[in-house]
């Protein structure tokens, strides 16, 4: 079978070559691939060398069919449509009995300690496998990072209806689905972006970065926003965090523009503005999302077949990219 893998770090060493096709342990299940999401994280799998095994195939983020079910897996069966949450947990540190398998204290993420997505064929854990109805497979093989990590953003920062929700990088991979979840919760959604676009995801005003300030201020009454998500980072940090109204949320779970920021005490707590992190989401909100993901929609730059992995990766950062960039590997 064909899988996309690297020996060594860098994009130049990303090869699709032959391997054998893995056999299903007693818990697993042999899933053929379909659809994979190209993602920030298969981008720094592939620049870095703490991953593991090696050689390595990357991909965090993918959906397909069931082909085979260990002894001891009844949830599935062959011809089941799936898409995989991509967290590899242990069940019984304190984060996982809390149900924050995300955060287990003896886990990851698969494609980082574990090989990924990018393959013809991939055996994974029955119990990290949720059911999906009759969508397409670009939004199925959308919901384990993009639509998940922005859900569980929104989940945490808890969103009322009525807020008013700012997303920045909004027609982007997460912000795609941040816009979409935060309307579908009665939010009234400013999206922050060149793209006019994401109004047919449900924005309800399109505003530039260089303006954000003061459009949100206009269309708010001088009230600010109650929810801010910014998956960007440095270069973004000073506008976004100058949205947030009084008692408001700011949250982020990227650095994609930089990590590093600097915070004014002052402001923080004169507002009582709160700072949150975020970082994927649990499996019952993955189970969540597959139930309402006829709801969702997906803007696809381009889709790629998996022997042209590396230039899928190349296109990630393109300022041509106009929506999610796709890897098609299977039927």
């Amino acid at each position: 079978m064909k899988a996309v893998q690297f020996q060594e770090s860098g994009l130049s060493n990303l090869r699709v070559v032959e391997v054998e096709r893995p056999r299903p342990g007693s818990h697993d299940v042999l899933l053929q691939v379909v659809e994979a999401g190209v993602n920030p994280i298969d981008y720094y799998v592939v620049s870095s060398l703490n991953v593991r095994p090696m050689p390595h195939v990357p991909g965090a983020e993918f959906a397909g069919v069931v082909v085979e079910v260990g002894d001891h897996v009844s949830d599935f069966k062959p011809g089941d449509r799936v898409v995989v949450y991509n967290r590899v947990f242990d069940g019984s540190c304190d984060m996982c009995l809390s149900s924050m398998e995300h955060l287990c204290r003896n886990g990851g993420i698969m494609s980082v300690v574990t090989n990924g997505g990018w393959a013809e064929y991939v055996a994974v854990p029955g119990k990290n496998l949720v059911k999906i109805p009759g969508i397409g497979w670009e939004t199925a093989a959308s919901l384990p990072v993009s639509a998940l990590t922005a859900y569980h953003a929104l989940m945490s920062a808890g969103l009322r209806p009525g807020n008013v929700v700012v997303v920045f990088g909004a027609s982007g991979n997460t912000g795609q689905f941040a816009v979409q979840l935060a309307k579908m919760m009665g939010a009234e959604v400013i999206a922050v972006t060149g793209k006019d676009w994401v109004r047919e995801l449900g924005a309800d005003y399109v505003v530039a970065v260089n303006e954000a300030v003061g459009e949100v201020g206009k269309l708010t009454g001088g009230r600010m926003a109650d929810v801010v998500i910014d998956p960007l980072g440095q270069e973004t940090w000073a506008t976004s965090i100058g949205v947030v109204g009084r008692r408001g949320k700011w949250i982020t779970f990227g650095q994609l523009t930089g990590g590093e920021v600097t915070l004014s005490i002052p402001r923080l707590y004169s507002s009582e503005v709160w700072v949150m992190g975020s970082t994927g989401g649990t499996r019952k909100e993955l189970n969540e999302l597959a139930k309402l993901s006829h709801k969702l929609k997906v803007r696809v730059d381009k889709e790629y077949g998996i022997d042209d992995a590396r230039s899928a990766l190349d296109r990630l950062f393109s300022k041509q990219r106009n929506g999610r960039v796709m890897l098609r590997i299977g039927m």
